[in-house]
């Protein structure tokens, strides 16, 4: 088949590399000169597992192929697919200037029947909006369908690859039957495409997301809780994950969610309810409990060293909001950083993935006061403590003899449970994590 995929941000350039890979002819449509050339030189502009791979093969047989003229790719191709950011903005209300302006330039180029799909995660309504833009300039014939990603970050190829299942709204007989020409391939386990109608589909990519935010702020308000009553979190995560009806995953306690997704999407949903006169009351905690839940290991740094925290210096270990992905957004390491140097500490700061962007991230004023290293040994060279930020798996297994020889005092605050209690205790470090007691205080 042959698909353009317009915007070649982190669901774009996956969409269009994992449909190349299977087969396809896929044209990408970017706007940014400097990363259509790095693309087409073959540079891919994220880090994701996997990705790589496929993207070199499918650019060397020639069924993956960047450019800037959308009339080009649309014209060539018979589905578009529309993977444009759709920001929030300060109410929490997603941007679709991106989305209905190049539905809108779209409706200028079509001459024959196309398939128009939403990838990106929009508001309920939004494929009646793209369909009206459309509509009122030309008279060719077109279908919109809803078919919302649910990628993970440093699992996406994966996903695309084998997905639990795929969500497609449309109420058209023949938009529906290319789609499921489309993702047959991807579905022979026997995992279902599922059909529904557009809104239905929209709602179902933000009901899945903050149900899932949802389940992560309720574990890390029962760890804080932990801590107060001298229970283990990790010993209550698993007395409730083995129970079938909650599951096992999204259970780990921690420093709060982060990236483009979760805290983009609750807010949207919420924002949704209340432009429809409802007030949604768990996500507005969510929403709460996630922006205090991200301070708290900073709160338990500054109580542990009385207020001051002048002068002291941290190491930090991870950036990215999670493992396998170089992305920062709304990383707890942001805040917790920016806290630091605010009360004038010191920081250095390891990342595998995401040192350049998390300069980016946090912005120049703070950037220019972190130093960055390249390996996580070096963090630890006269430091008054370590600050775990990411669960990377090369954290998990350090040489805890390295701690008490390289830190002027071994201290560890750990923001995502790494290490073992007894294991800690049988060290001299003091260790402080969360919904845990802490060890040698």
């Amino acid at each position: 088949m042959k698909i353009a995929v317009i915007g070649t941000g982190y669901v774009g350039l996956v969409t269009g590399t994992c449909f190349a890979d299977t087969g396809n002819e896929v044209i990408c449509v970017d706007n940014n000169q400097e990363k259509l050339t790095k693309m087409r030189n073959g540079e891919v502009p994220i880090y994701e597992p996997g990705l790589e791979t496929i993207f070199h093969r499918s650019i060397r047989e020639g069924r993956l192929v960047f450019t800037d003229n959308l009339a080009e790719a649309v014209q060539a191709s018979q589905i578009i697919m529309m993977c444009l950011p759709t920001p929030p903005g300060a109410d929490g209300q997603a941007d679709l200037s991106f989305v209905l302006g190049v539905a809108e330039e779209i409706a200028g180029i079509i001459t024959d029947y196309k398939v128009i799909v939403n990838k990106s995660t929009v508001p309920v309504g939004t494929a009646d909006k793209v369909r009206e833009v459309i509509s009122a300039k030309t008279d060719v014939e077109f279908d919109v369908v809803s078919n919302p990603e649910f990628l993970r970050e440093g699992a996406a190829v994966d996903d695309f690859m084998k997905p639990e299942r795929v969500v497609i709204g449309t109420r058209s007989e023949r938009a529906t039957e290319l789609m499921k020409m489309l993702y047959e391939p991807f579905v022979r386990s026997g995992n279902p495409i599922i059909f529904m109608d557009e809104r239905s589909s929209e709602m179902t990519k933000y009901a899945a997301n903050s149900f899932l935010a949802t389940k992560i702020t309720f574990m890390n308000e029962v760890a804080n809780l932990c801590e107060k009553v001298g229970a283990n979190v990790d010993n209550v995560r698993r007395g409730m994950g083995t129970d079938s009806r909650i599951g096992k995953r999204f259970l780990f306690a921690g420093i709060g969610y982060g990236g483009s997704c979760f805290p983009k999407d609750v807010q949207a949903l919420d924002y949704t309810a209340d432009q429809n006169g409802y007030s949604f009351e768990i996500l507005k905690s969510v929403i709460s409990v996630n922006d205090a839940q991200k301070m708290t290991l900073f709160q338990k740094i500054d109580k542990f060293y009385k207020g001051d925290l002048k002068g002291k210096n941290f190491g930090i270990w991870g950036l990215a909001f999670k493992p396998e992905t170089d992305d920062v957004r709304e990383a707890p390491a942001l805040y917790i950083i920016k806290s630091l140097i605010d009360a004038g500490a010191n920081v250095t700061a390891y990342d595998p993935e995401a040192n350049e962007t998390f300069k980016i991230g946090i912005g120049e004023a703070y950037a220019s006061k972190i130093k960055f290293v390249k390996d996580q040994k070096t963090v630890l060279e006269a430091k008054d403590a370590l600050i775990i930020c990411t669960e990377w798996n090369e954290f998990r297994r350090p040489d805890f003899a390295k701690f008490e020889e390289s830190m002027k005092s071994p201290v560890i605050f750990d923001g995502r449970n790494l290490f073992d209690l007894e294991r800690m205790a049988a060290t001299n470090i003091t260790y402080i994590s969360v919904g845990r007691e802490s060890v040698n205080v």
